[in-house]
């Protein structure tokens, strides 16, 4: 039986702005295949035996060529798998998501398109940018900023784009932020038209640079600021010293590593969330029931002789709920304990 593919935009980096449809194409997919915008928290909610494979690339190096991904999508499909393809942003979004599924339709496999949260309004949002503003931007578009100065010539038409719409936003140009700021000034846009350039947006080490079409070149150069980064121009830009959030959050900027069993991490890892940081659970403890059979012997051997306590004392969470299953196991009546005095470490254990 042939399987079928999900076509499903990851959001723009931060975990929690994937959808709820998105998140639950992950936690049912047997296969999962991944790109490096893609959030690696979101890995964490795959069914357990679930397939990972990475097909990350970068501006210089791919891991897998989109011909190849293609072809990894049908093939795993006619094994019968379910399979996710999460991608960074949104997936039509200069995503190439309609190659993909053409090859699919081709051999006869269903799949779904889920939207993402597109990059494009995102990353700038969490840069304190609106991307429209009633007094500044009643238009908007989205521009590739990928291709060579020849491609982009050819595929973008300068002198209708530069001034068409109120902001403009380019998808991966850093590297052609030059030619770009060239591009538009010469076509009529204003050399001291704002310009910012967001880095990692919405993620713990996102980076914001701003300048002018005049000198953002510069500055790009001077600070080394690199890819992947959404570029944004136009007088929305200003908006940012007013409406600047994420980047004023106390924990902005910081990755923190949770070692608590995942069982008790959500409460730390969303106060963590809240403050701007970005928490990775890295549980190096897990509790469990004894397997042996002296040590359950001796275990039941203790909760027998519960009356003859005077004093017990829980040092931790895990003690006191490990302690009750243990009591549900060998029917023993907690009203033993009539005697003791009970203490505990802590208000949580208590």
């Amino acid at each position: 039986m042939t399987g079928k593919v999900y076509l499903v935009g990851a959001g723009p980096g931060d975990a929690k702005l994937i959808t709820v449809k998105g998140l639950e194409c992950v936690q049912k997919a047997d296969v999962l295949v991944y790109d490096r915008l893609a959030s690696p928290r979101l890995l964490k909610w795959m069914k357990p035996g679930g397939q990972k494979i990475y097909v990350g690339k970068l501006p210089d190096r791919h891991t897998m060529k989109q011909e190849e991904i293609n072809q990894l999508l049908v093939d795993l499909a006619l094994e019968g798998k379910t399979v996710v393809r999460l991608k960074g942003g949104d997936p039509t979004i200069f995503g190439r998501v309609g190659e993909e599924a053409e090859l699919l339709r081709r051999h006869g496999i269903l799949y779904e398109i889920v939207p993402g949260v597109t990059s494009a309004i995102s990353v700038p949002a969490y840069a304190g940018i609106p991307v429209t503003h009633r007094d500044m931007a009643s238009s908007l578009s989205i521009i590739t900023g990928h291709e060579s100065p020849d491609k982009l010539d050819h595929s973008i038409h300068w002198d209708k784009v530069t001034n068409a719409t109120g902001t403009l936003v380019f998808l991966m140009g850093v590297a052609k932020i030059g030619y770009i700021s060239a591009q538009l000034i010469k076509h009529g846009r204003p050399p001291e038209t704002p310009v910012a350039l967001v880095r990692w947006g919405t993620r713990a080490d996102q980076e914001t640079l701003t300048g002018t079409l005049a000198d953002i070149e510069a500055k790009v150069k001077a600070a080394d600021f690199q890819s992947p980064a959404v570029i944004v121009v136009g007088e929305v830009v200003l908006q940012r010293e007013q409406l600047m959030w994420a980047e004023a959050l106390p924990l902005f900027g910081k990755r923190i590593v949770v070692t608590r069993a995942r069982s008790q991490a959500s409460e730390l890892v969303n106060r963590i969330e809240e403050l701007g940081g970005e928490p990775y659970e890295f549980p190096v403890i897990e509790t469990r029931m004894p397997e042996g059979a002296g040590q359950r012997a001796d275990i039941a051997a203790a909760l027998a002789a519960l009356e003859e306590y005077d004093y017990v004392f829980f040092t931790s969470v895990n003690g006191v709920e490990f302690f009750w299953r243990h009591l549900a196991e060998l029917k023993v009546d907690i009203r033993g304990l009539h005697r003791a005095c009970i203490g505990a470490v802590g208000p949580a254990t208590a």
